[in-house]
């Protein structure tokens, strides 16, 4: 990565420690219960591998694949299910990863759907949360960070498949996407 083209937001330290942080709530609000972790890909692959093994109950793990960015910096606001889970939830808690939350509407969209399969409880995770970008009602129980209004890479975030990889959260820097 080229770190003339971000700020560092939160370091690889910070972000180990506030995950870790996470890892032990969720673990304390299971309280010894089985859970079902399931990932939002792409973004959320990163997270949720560091998350997981700081969750100290008996879980499993499932992905679903969504669209609603393409290569854009933005929301289309339309969602479409590319990959779907592997396995049935009902009567099973359920924790969805997320690597951000900007609008919602996408995790609205996904939420509804998987409450509908009849799941013991369903709570969300993220790492990043957006809250004054905010257009549907979902609020999320586990939050890493709440952050400005920016556009923020590394850590499993993209912008056009790019900075993935990078262990810090980045601001990247408007010179870059508005080319």
């Amino acid at each position: 990565m080229n770190l003339d083209e971000v700020d560092i937001l939160f370091t690889e330290e910070e972000l180990k420690k506030k995950i870790k942080e996470l890892g032990r709530q969720i673990a304390l609000d299971y309280n010894g219960d089985e859970l079902l972790v399931i990932g939002i890909l792409k973004g959320a692959f990163i997270f949720m591998a560091d998350l997981v093994r700081q969750i100290d109950l008996p879980l499993e793990i499932d992905f679903m694949d969504v669209c609603s960015y393409g290569l854009s910096t933005e929301s289309s606001g339309e969602v479409r299910i590319l990959k779907d889970l592997d396995y049935s939830i009902e009567g099973k808690n359920i924790l969805i990863v997320e690597d951000i939350i900007d609008t919602g509407l996408t995790l609205n969209y996904i939420s509804e759907i998987l409450c509908k399969r009849g799941p013991k409880s369903l709570k969300i995770c993220c790492l990043l949360d957006k809250p004054s970008r905010r257009r549907s009602p979902i609020k999320p129980d586990y939050v890493g960070y709440s952050i400005p209004d920016k556009f923020v890479v590394g850590c499993g975030m993209d912008y056009a498949e790019r900075y993935r990889g990078y262990p810090a959260v980045c601001i990247l820097k408007p010179s870059v996407y508005e080319k």
